[in-house]
């Protein structure tokens, strides 16, 4: 992981300044949570510790949910979310395979390629005389 990603999915901000930093109420954190929309990392005691993803989350479900959506559905949604963001990563691995593929085809096309003679030469034509 580079490190700008491991600084984003470090958990170090403990409910009160994760609320803050999302613009909610310590105790919506812990409904989301029992509602299994953020999932927040626990310390050997117990603690709740945010990272800066679960912030983005965070802000996210109260996107979701000012648009209209209840609980539910933003659970739905943000499912949908993770699952078209994985397609898309296999779909884009599946391109770079295939671009791959065809670079290697074509470049062992290019190895079986073998002159050849520039005269022509009529299919089945003989010299007279010839059997």
């Amino acid at each position: 992981m580079e490190p700008t990603e491991t600084r984003r999915l470090r958990a170090v901000y403990v409910i009160s300044v994760a609320a803050e930093l999302a613009g909610m109420h310590p105790q919506t954190l812990r409904i989301y949570e029992r509602k299994g929309l953020v999932q927040p990392a626990r310390t050997g005691g117990g603690s709740r510790r945010y990272s800066e993803d679960d912030i983005g989350q965070l802000r996210r479900i109260q996107d979701l949910t000012n648009e209209g959506l209840n609980l539910a559905g933003v659970k739905r949604v943000l499912e949908l979310e993770r699952e078209n963001e994985a397609l898309r990563a296999r779909v884009a691995k599946l391109h770079e395979t295939a671009r791959e593929a065809v670079e290697q085809a074509h470049r062992q096309h290019r190895r079986d390629l073998v002159p050849l003679r520039q005269s022509m030469e009529r299919y089945g034509w003989r010299p007279p005389g010839a059997r």
